[in-house]
């Protein structure tokens, strides 16, 4: 089977986004306290890092693989039984079946997963080009004085 990225390769960019994604609290982060003027409706979700979703692609891809090494391990033992029991056409039914579960489920899982190390990919990339720094808004003027 061909794949387009090899494991060894979606390793290192597995580790490689999860270390650029930490976020680390000692390096001058300007916090300011949350406004609580206007209840919000709803907490906004937090967004997945970059290193998150090549993370989360990778283990679809294992997800899907696992998942159709069982359905194909399910229809050769149905084909096995089978033929044991002498229905040679029910056996190869069985065992096609399997295999036809067996590579729905490796696709999706594949592509589900491809999909997201794409994703993941592009926005790490996009974060080390685009410099995105706080826009600080200034200090309001002080009042005149009579």
């Amino acid at each position: 089977m061909r794949t387009a990225f090899s494991i060894p390769s979606i390793a290192l960019l597995t580790l490689a986004f999860a270390v650029c994604g930490q976020n680390a609290p000692g390096q001058n982060s300007q916090t300011q306290p949350p406004d609580t003027s206007q209840p919000s409706a709803q907490p906004q979700p937090q967004q997945r890092s970059p290193g998150g979703d090549v993370g989360s692609g990778a283990g679809d891809i294992g997800k899907g693989t696992a998942k159709g090494t069982g359905a194909a391990a399910k229809g050769v033992g149905k084909g096995a039984g089978d033929l044991v029991t002498l229905h040679p056409i029910d056996a190869a039914g069985n065992v096609g079946k399997g295999a036809a579960v067996a590579g729905k489920d490796v696709g999706v899982g594949a592509a589900k997963g491809t999909g997201k190390i794409a994703k993941g990919t592009g926005r790490g990339i996009g974060r080390i080009f685009h410099h995105h720094h706080n826009q600080q808004t200034p200090p309001p003027p002080p009042e005149p004085q009579n």
